[in-house]
């Protein structure tokens, strides 16, 4: 359940994140609009490459690297929103990314108990 949660939420970040970069793009906002990009779309990238993992130990590294790349992601938000190089309402897509980080997480450590109890 929390798989398939998780691909269609990521996939609709990376959507978000592509209308935000071009808005920033649009504003003259070029570095760190770049980074977010890259980040945010990576998450699900990362999160999709996870739902094909050949063990679970590759899916929990997969899954970690995609919460890294949320991590990211909500860096550059925070900074882009502290900073006010654009003015623009970044509220959602703290919101949306933090639920991410939350989900990923949860996924992860609930996989590393499982593979625990295998050992």
């Amino acid at each position: 359940m929390k798989s398939s949660q998780i691909m269609d939420l990521s996939f609709k970040f990376s959507m978000k994140a592509i209308i935000l970069y071009r808005n920033l793009i649009s504003e003259k906002e070029y570095i760190i609009s770049k980074q977010f990009l890259r980040s945010a779309t990576s998450i699900g990238a990362n999160v999709f490459e996870a739902s094909a993992a050949g063990s679970r130990k590759d899916f929990v590294h997969k899954m970690t690297i995609a919460s890294k790349e949320a991590r990211e992601s909500y860096y550059w938000l925070k900074l882009l929103e502290e900073s006010q190089l654009v003015n623009t309402n970044y509220a959602d897509y703290i919101e949306d990314v933090k639920n991410i980080i939350n989900i990923i997480t949860a996924i992860v450590k609930t996989t590393k108990k499982s593979l625990e109890r295998r050992d």
